[in-house]
């Protein structure tokens, strides 16, 4: 009698202190998994039928995807710098004193002012009691790594490997809630392929040099499939060619700028075949799928250690890619394939299932901090433009912006709700451009001299120049 009433005690206090582990944290863990060059329309979810993405799937199915969400720069280190501060790019100055909008001048920011790092995404989360992990691509500025923010590094893999320590972080007990930021690189390598035929630029030669890695796994994701021949391959394997293939009528001189500022770029646009860029097309989507499964990983691991219902999960990219798009491909344009990004949130039980918004505009650098921050427990301001989604998350009346901005290397635009763009680029002299994505969604044309849109350009000028871009 003993020995049962001493093992009934025992599994009472396995139990409770199962439960107590499951129900100790009070506010969610919060991971981040931020992939590279994906664009929007980039995943199963996303009603694309050339590429199999279970994972994002999944996040798609149990909680809500946005397909209006922006990066605030369609380039990669710009885009990063925003995730960590909340803000524009745009709003530091490089080594140089030059206002930051691409790469190069991104990664020469001198040190921060104390404002800043007063109210990083990092600064925030440590006053709300949160664990910080980061792991993955970082390609940021000095002042503005996560090891220097206060995050512990906890993988610098940006593949397979980075996947599975993030595993190991998930699955371990924490007494504290935890916040995770999970930089994965692809789809990214499919920048190699137009890269390789014709890097005749010292800069491009050291990449190249560097990318043993990177062509490798290009390479796998360009080989046909075995007993495939090459015409059945292009019959029923590569994905078509986009319906906005040829370059935009009246393009602007920005965008050719842009091209022929890189031998490789201008190489791919007049030099490529259909058949090309049809299998660039589909090493992109065989990319996608191989980040997919490193997605699943940490999926895995997060119902592995019993904290679905505890961790809310948000998934995004920092730009796309051109794919074929006006004959383009790599990133850097305010084209819809290069600016437009998934975003997608899920927390099982507490936000909207199987939610797909096409209405309101997102932005992922300006909007992640005060989100988290909300969830976190604490106000997060940066930008007081940048907003908490946690109303849209739950499903809960809100007054939501009407427009939103967006930066780049040529230009900057303000997107409307209505789906008009205007698009004022000043790489090659003041050009501007109105597009109208409900009548023309490829972007193959612009409005801007039709007369009867003469109001909607008035009134965007003005957003542009009060709300987003003031001088």
């Amino acid at each position: 009698m003993n020995l049962r009433f001493f093992y009934f005690i025992g599994l009472l206090l396995f139990f409770s202190c199962s439960k107590k582990r499951k129900n100790k944290i009070t506010t969610p863990n919060i991971i981040y998994i931020y992939v590279d060059q994906l664009s929007a329309n980039m995943m199963g979810c996303a009603g694309n039928q050339w590429l199999n993405t279970p994972a994002m799937d999944y996040i798609a199915d149990n909680g809500i995807r946005f397909t209006r969400a922006y990066t605030t720069n369609p380039v990669c280190s710009p885009a990063r710098v925003s995730l960590m501060t909340g803000r524009f790019p745009g709003y530091f100055k490089d080594d140089q004193g030059k206002e930051v909008r691409e790469n190069r001048g991104s990664m020469k920011i001198p040190k921060v002012s104390h404002e800043v790092l007063n109210t990083t995404l990092a600064s925030y989360l440590k006053k709300a009691n949160y664990g910080l992990y980061y792991g993955g691509k970082e390609h940021l500025p000095e002042s503005l790594r996560p090891s220097n923010l206060g995050f512990t590094d906890f993988s610098d893999n940006e593949r397979e490997e980075l996947a599975k320590e993030a595993a190991k972080v998930i699955t371990a007990n924490h007494d504290d809630p935890y916040f995770m930021m999970v930089s994965l690189i692809n789809p990214h390598d499919i920048c190699y392929m137009a890269l390789r035929e014709k890097a005749t630029s010292e800069q491009d030669a050291a990449i190249l040099e560097r990318a043993s890695i990177e062509l490798s796994t290009l390479d796998s994701a360009m080989k046909i499939p075995d007993g495939v021949s090459s015409e059945d391959f292009y019959k029923s394997y590569c994905p078509p060619l986009p319906p906005n293939y040829e370059p935009q009528i009246d393009e602007p001189k920005a965008v050719k700028k842009l091209i022929e500022n890189r031998p490789f770029r201008k190489n791919a646009r007049e030099n490529f075949t259909d058949d090309q860029w049809r299998h660039h097309r589909y090493a992109y989507h065989r990319l996608t799928e191989i980040v997919d499964g490193k997605i699943q990983t940490i999926l895995d691991a997060v119902k592995e250690s019993d904290q679905e219902e505890n961790t809310l999960i948000l998934f995004s990219s920092d730009h796309g890619d051109m794919s074929a798009s006006h004959r383009m491909e790599h990133k850097s344009t305010l084209y819809e394939e290069s600016a437009n990004i998934p975003f997608m949130a899920m927390w099982k039980g507490h936000i909207q299932s199987g939610k797909v918004d096409s209405e309101n505009l997102v932005s992922n650098g300006l909007d992640l901090l005060p989100t988290v921050c909300d969830y976190a427990g604490i106000k997060g301001v940066s930008d007081p433009r940048g907003k908490s989604l946690r109303p849209l998350l739950e499903g809960n009346e809100v007054t939501w912006r009407e427009t939103l901005g967006v930066e780049s290397e040529i230009g900057k635009m303000v997107v409307a709700k209505n789906g008009l763009k205007y698009i004022r680029y000043d790489a090659a002299g003041f050009e501007e451009q109105l597009l109208d994505l409900k009548e023309d969604p490829y972007e193959t044309t612009h409005f801007t001299n039709d007369a009867k849109y003469e109001q909607h350009l008035e009134k965007l000028r003005t957003i542009y120049e009060k709300e987003w871009f003031p001088e």
